[in-house]
């Protein structure tokens, strides 16, 4: 039983590609391998197999190790609801609402949860790998640290460094953070690699032995930028291209200040006839444009405010006069309502919000939250598909007589007399071929031979290639204990 952790000489380094491509060549080494990180922040959810929710890096990681997610991959989610709070989700669960400055406070508490997971993972498997968050060298936030050293040194975890070439600075990143650590943190640290390096790798020969001789760290080797990482999920809203594709369909997703589960875009990304857009902050919904999407959102109330600033309300009256089709997911499907209440203040302030209208519906925020995986049928196209649903609030009104799916023979989401305004709670629906295929071709769009979680499991084979290729694999295998 071992382990081996990844951390980062700062955020967004790749260290869940690189987890999840030595999950993958641990894996196909014969290795039963889970993924692991303690915490995590982030909007983008995965439903797990025992009823919980994780961060969606670690799903990918569990599908590279063949596994079901499960809560223990991820004991603690933070999802952030303004720019000062966030949710604190616990092995699965919501536990409460809070500020960040107090969110410190709390961490000592969770490093029980963090523990009791980790062991379970342990036990059950012949390696874990363990995924840090941010960087060590943010020793501001040492103190009661349960995602980096904190951790790593409570369950006695061997660290790897991951700095990445691309941003620049790369020998001061990793000299740097040796130099900030407590001995006893640094210490924990027994090598290094170098990831997303662009053009002949031979040319920071010089920069990587410097790093060596100065550390005094093992190097694992020079990763190469890899290319196909857009072809798997990704985690974080800043990872998604502003535009995917070239074909003649034209999809744009509204990037909401609080996007959330944003999953259900990437297979679209891959369709060779769309063309996927997300738009930013004040750029106008283009007139040529076929299909809206209006995401899943932590805070439906404060995004439908930031919406309207953006004066998208306007462009999306426009759009629907013109003709063009919207599809709300989730948050998106609450604001397409008449109105969205929360008499209790469960995502911010209490109050009510008006819509946009577009459907004859109603949304009363609740305080229990759904969280499932779901199976339901598409009236429309007859295909039984899967997905999942995580939202607080219910949703009702004339326009449900209409529903975008079926859920146990119960009507689900809504959409519009002349079928060009949608809704629906779930997520993750486009991942399925034939209803992926079949709710294109409804919208004029040709079939293609697009497989896509056949694409995601080729791409991660590739991806654990690559990483056998220009890493000492075996070497940072063996440190794992």
């Amino acid at each position: 039983m071992t382990a081996l952790m990844i951390q980062g000489a700062g955020s967004n380094v790749g260290k869940s590609l690189l987890v999840a491509g030595l999950c993958r060549a641990a894996r196909r080494r014969g290795l039963s391998v889970a993924p692991f990180k303690p915490q995590n922040m982030s909007n983008n959810a995965a439903v797990t197999v025992d009823g919980g929710e994780i961060g969606r890096a670690q799903a990918l990681q569990a599908l590279a190790c063949g596994l079901e997610p499960v809560v223990d991959m991820n004991p603690v989610l933070l999802k952030p609801e303004s720019e000062v709070g966030a949710q604190v989700v616990v092995q699965g669960r919501r536990i409460a609402t809070v500020k960040a400055r107090d969110y410190a406070a709390l961490k000592p508490q969770l490093m029980g949860a963090v523990l009791e997971s980790f062991a379970r993972l342990h036990a059950a498997h012949d390696l874990v790998i363990v995924e840090g968050a941010g960087s060590p060298a943010e020793v501001n936030l040492r103190q009661g640290d349960i995602a980096n050293m904190g951790f790593a040194r409570a369950a006695d975890v061997p660290v790897i460094l991951a700095g990445d070439i691309d941003r620049g600075g790369v020998i001061a990143q990793m000299i740097g953070t040796q130099a900030v650590l407590d001995p006893a943190d640094a210490a924990m640290i027994k090598g290094f690699l170098i990831n997303k390096f662009r053009g002949d790798v031979r040319l920071f020969d010089d920069g990587y032995r410097l790093i060596a001789e100065r550390t005094g760290w093992a190097g694992f080797g020079v990763l190469p930028f890899f290319a196909d990482a857009g072809r798997l999920p990704a985690e974080d809203a800043l990872d998604l291209r502003r535009s995917s594709g070239t074909g003649g369909f034209k999809v744009v997703c509204l990037q909401l200040s609080r996007i959330a589960n944003f999953d259900d875009l990437d297979p679209l990304a891959q369709e060779p006839g769309v063309q996927l857009t997300m738009l930013g902050a004040g750029q106008p919904i283009p007139g040529d444009t076929d299909l809206v999407i209006i995401p899943g959102s932590k805070s439906t109330r404060g995004d439908l405010a930031w919406l309207r600033a953006q004066g998208w309300d306007i462009d999306l009256q426009a759009h629907v006069r013109r003709g063009g089709h919207v599809l709300g997911i989730c948050g998106g499907y609450q604001m397409l309502g008449r109105v969205v209440r929360d008499p209790e203040g469960i995502e911010g302030p209490a109050g009510e919000t008006p819509g946009l209208g577009l459907l004859d519906l109603e949304t009363v925020m609740t305080p229990d939250k759904r969280l499932t995986r779901t199976q339901a049928v598409h009236p429309a196209s007859g295909l039984t598909v899967e997905g999942y649903e995580i939202h607080i609030g219910r949703t009702d009104g004339p326009a449900r007589a209409r529903p975008f799916a079926l859920v146990e023979g119960q009507p689900e989401g809504a959409v519009s007399a002349d079928g060009r305004i949608m809704g629906s709670y779930l997520h993750g629906l486009f991942r399925a071929d034939a209803f992926r295929a079949a709710f294109l071709q409804g919208l004029g769009v040709a079939a293609s031979t697009l497989r896509y979680d056949a694409s995601v499991e080729a791409t991660l084979d590739q991806l654990a290639d690559h990483m056998e290729a220009h890493l000492d694999v075996a070497g940072m295998f063996s440190l794992a204990r």
